[in-house]
């Protein structure tokens, strides 16, 4: 996972994508403009482009990723935050990693508690199979 600023910088290159692309599409698909000392033999058969379809995608695709940036923005460490706060901020994190680290090690006591278990029982049946294999083999034996 990338770090907000890295992830800031790539919405803002993905914006200006946006715009670029935007801009191209719309040059291409727009209507011809009419200049009043030029003529020009303007097709007026030509299908018409969704130059309007394209302008609201555009629209749309822009304003998300803006709305994303200022999101992203909004999530950046204020200049409020200072080593102080950072410090407490980090000394919080760390016992609450301390104490997640006691609950692990306390789940895996008791884990390990219930595999000697598990084995201990697993034995005691491999055991008793043995025995009772063996004492009817022994009792099919004919005696000599």
């Amino acid at each position: 996972m990338a770090d907000r600023l890295t992830q800031l910088q790539d919405a803002v290159n993905s914006l200006a994508d946006q715009f670029c692309n935007a801009i191209g599409v719309l040059q291409q698909c727009g209507p011809p403009a009419s200049f009043s000392n030029i003529q020009t033999a303007i097709n007026k058969d030509q299908p018409a482009n969704p130059t309007e379809e394209y302008a609201q995608l555009f629209a749309a695709l822009i304003a998300r990723t803006a709305k994303d940036i200022d999101v992203l923005i909004d999530s950046l460490p204020s200049e409020e935050s200072t080593a102080a706060l950072q410090a407490a901020s980090l000394y919080r994190l760390e016992e609450e990693n301390h104490e997640a680290a006691a609950r692990l090690e306390e789940v895996v006591y008791r884990g390990d508690m219930l595999l000697e278990k598990i084995q201990s029982a697993l034995a005691d049946i491999a055991q008793s199979q043995l025995k009772t294999r063996s004492g009817t083999h022994s009792q099919s034996l004919p005696d000599s």
